[in-house]
């Protein structure tokens, strides 16, 4: 017999968890830049918000908690999306230190204590702290085998341990319900997630959330919903939401690493229930014919799954013949549209030779007359392939010299660069500038400048390190004398007047006696050595030096590549160079053959007024050949598309018709399940109770929407805002 409370709990329960999941699922797609994914959605709201809104403040407010939740700084950043352009934008807040952490716009405070940005049309980007109360508090409890501690106490213990995160949600607006004034609570969820190290954590559970264990860490994550119980008004026998997170496990020396936490309220701001108030007031009175409906639903898929197996049966033999139609279209469209290309090639190609001809046909004409100024101008250039030759070595030893100058100015050995040895020179240059050589050279660079630093305060280090050794010293004195304290203790109970002086002056001989030994002399020597090469690695590892030799780096590759780009200019004028000095030679060459070629024009001019006549005959029969296989060419390729199409939904349908024969028996057999865990239970659980829930969800919407900012929001902006709480970890150590 089915429990129908029971039921209509797990419905409201599955009803909340799907709001909470889906809208946390549209809210990061949209966050990552899903907006077409966003307006799709019928349910959220923000995306189009974010974008309808001429300035939008997205807010996200970091708590820096200790490790049991009290917060030590709040931190809040803020993006103004200016999605008008605006030049200037007034934005109401209250945070103090405001930075602008990505461009260089600035504000000013008004009469009315507004900030007043001048965004010149951009985005603002701004960071600042507030000491404001929190809307939700965050409490972090421990226990060790049934026994509350402290997370200083259970540090490297082990056991059964309970971690308890408690949320008390302050944030609420007082709204009419039904006509009457209740409080609601802005309904933030609060997600809290933690890894935890699998040699340490066993058997891990939560009250209500995830575990997940991939081999080496387990997975924590737990949500609640603070104060949606009152918001609801529900009966906790029933139905129970969760306000709390707690995390039990056994426990090998304890420790933890930092926990995070996020509140969010958009998930029930991104749901409108405007629309359904028609659909309740109608609810009720249609139950039963929903009732109805369903058991005629479950005779009319009986009756769909037996028609649909007969047509099954009937489907197969469709396929082959139309296959067999489809390929040999193929064939035909694809011979087709290669012989088109083919034409298309053929004319343009007739069309190019008919006006080479013609070209060619003038050009011989031309040809002739300038032949004669060819021979007579081929002379005098060879007269002058000396003068030529002399002036482009003059300008090469010239570039030669200026780059080596160059190359001296930039710190960099060169020898003298000539035309026979610039490109071996260069290259050298190139090599000695490797990025592993100047890396290796930078650090050994830094590393003496920090030793150097370093030594310059080893008196400094040394007192700090005698120091420490004397309190270890003194701390052993005490120990031998019968007094059972540290060095601190000592210090204070000499200030209090509880050691007298005689015990004091022995406490002192003793200590300078084991503080002037060899032993203690050697000791402090080593400790302050090691200290020195501590603070010299640690001084290597600074962002200041790794940014000197990553600049040295930097530099010696910018260098490597003004030397390349140098080398690969003076190889372009060698080129030049050796081309002068082949052009002189052909020069001197083509003078004595330019009279022959006067003789060879003259047959030339006489051959190209036939070619002209026989390309342009070829020109028109291309053309009208082009125009017949266009037309082949589209008529077979509208042929294929048909029939492959007519053969890809031949296969489809058969596969269609096989999931439909699948799919009517599942319905057949899902609705009678349907109806009698579903229709039937709800209607008996949520009879005439379904106008309440409505009207609390759209409360609890209405005052999520509402929230719209932590540090203050001006009348002129939409917005939304999130936490994230960081506690302290717990160290073992």
């Amino acid at each position: 017999m089915i429990n129908y409370k029971t039921y209509a709990s797990r419905i409201l329960s599955a009803v909340l968890s799907l709001i909470i999941v889906f809208s946390i699922i549209a809210a990061t797609a949209y966050t990552a830049g899903a907006e077409s994914a966003a307006k799709q959605s019928s349910t959220t709201t923000s995306g189009s918000s974010e974008k309808s809104s001429k300035l939008f403040k997205d807010e996200s407010v970091y708590v820096i908690a200790d490790a049991e939740g009290n917060p030590n700084k709040i931190i809040v950043s803020d993006w103004i999306k200016n999605n008008a352009k605006l030049d200037t934008i007034e934005d109401k807040t209250n945070l103090k230190n405001i930075n602008n952490v990505k461009g260089d716009e600035t504000f000013k405070l008004n009469s009315d204590n507004m900030c007043v940005w001048n965004a010149k049309g951009n985005d603002i980007y701004y960071q600042g702290t507030s000491d404001a109360d929190l809307p939700v508090d965050l409490k972090v409890s421990y226990i060790l085998d049934g026994r509350a501690v402290s997370p200083k106490e259970l540090a490297g213990k082990s056991g059964k341990v309970t971690i308890r995160f408690d949320y008390k949600n302050k944030q609420y607006e007082t709204v009419k319900i039904n006509g009457k004034k209740e409080k609601i609570y802005v309904p933030f969820v609060m997600l809290t997630g933690m890894m935890l190290d699998n040699e340490k954590f066993s058997d891990v559970e939560v009250s209500s959330g995830k575990v997940i264990n991939d081999g080496n860490h387990t997975i924590v994550a737990g949500f609640a919903l603070p104060g949606m119980e009152y918001n609801l008004n529900l009966d906790t026998d029933k139905l129970s939401i969760p306000d709390y997170v707690e995390i039990t496990a056994n426990v090998k020396d304890f420790e933890l690493s930092t926990t995070l936490t996020v509140a969010t309220s958009d998930v029930f701001a991104d749901i409108d229930f405007s629309d359904v108030d028609e659909a309740v007031d109608s609810l009720n009175s249609k139950l039963k014919k929903l009732t109805d409906a369903t058991n005629k639903l479950v005779d009319g898929s009986s009756k769909l799954y037996n028609g649909v197996s007969t047509l099954l049966k009937k489907s197969d033999k469709l396929i082959s013949g139309v296959k067999a139609l489809a390929d040999g279209a193929k064939q035909l469209s694809d011979g087709a549209q290669k012989l088109d290309k083919g034409v298309g090639k053929l004319k343009k190609g007739a069309k190019q030779l008919d006006s080479g001809a013609s070209t060619l046909k003038d050009g011989a004409a031309k040809m002739q007359t300038g032949i004669s100024d060819l021979a007579s101008g081929l002379g005098t250039l060879s007269s002058n392939s000396a003068t030529l030759n002399s002036g482009a070595e003059q300008v090469f030893n010239s570039l030669l010299k200026t780059a080596e100058t160059q190359i001296k100015a930039a710190g960099l050995e060169c020898n003298k660069l000539t035309i026979e040895n610039y490109a071996t020179s260069l290259t050298k240059i190139v090599s000695s500038l490797d990025e592993a050589n100047v890396k290796k050279l930078a650090e050994k660079k830094a590393r003496e400048a920090v030793t150097a630093t370093v030594n310059a305060q080893k008196d400094v280090i040394t007192a700090g390190v005698t120091s420490a050794v004397r309190a270890q010293v003194l701390e052993g004195v005490l120990q031998a004398s019968g007094l059972s304290m540290t060095a601190e203790q000592y210090a204070a109970a000499v200030e209090a007047g509880s050691i007298d002086a005689p015990t004091q002056a022995q406490i002192n001989a003793a200590v300078e006696q084991q503080m002037g030994t060899s032993e203690i002399t050697s000791t402090i020597a080593t400790k302050t050595e090691e200290q020195i090469n501590t603070l010299i690695e640690t001084g290597m590892q600074t962002s200041e030096v790794q940014s000197q030799i990553t600049e040295a780096v930097v530099k010696a590759k910018a260098g490597a590549q003004s030397i390349s780009a140098l080398k690969k200019q003076l190889d372009s004028y060698n080129t030049f160079y050796n081309g002068i000095i082949s052009y002189t030679s052909g020069v001197d060459q083509a003078s004595g053959g330019a009279y022959q070629l006067s003789s060879g024009s003259e047959k030339l001019s006489g051959g190209t007024s036939d070619l002209k006549k026989g390309t342009k005959k070829i020109k028109n029969g291309t053309k009208d050949l082009k125009n017949a296989t266009s037309k082949l060419a589209k008529g077979s390729k509208t042929l294929y598309n048909g029939l492959n199409k007519l053969s890809e939904g031949s296969g489809a349908l058969v596969d269609g018709v096989k999931l439909l024969n699948n799919g009517a028996l599942s319905l057949n057999k899902g609705l009678k399940q349907y109806k009698k865990e579903g229709i039937d239970a709800v209607v008996n659980a949520f009879h005439g109770k379904a106008e309440t829930l409505v009207e609390r969800l759209k409360a609890i919407s209405k005052v999520s929407r509402d929230y719209k900012s932590f540090s203050g929001i001006s009348k002129k902006m939409d917005g939304k805002v999130n936490f994230i709480y960081k506690t302290d970890s717990v160290d073992a150590k």
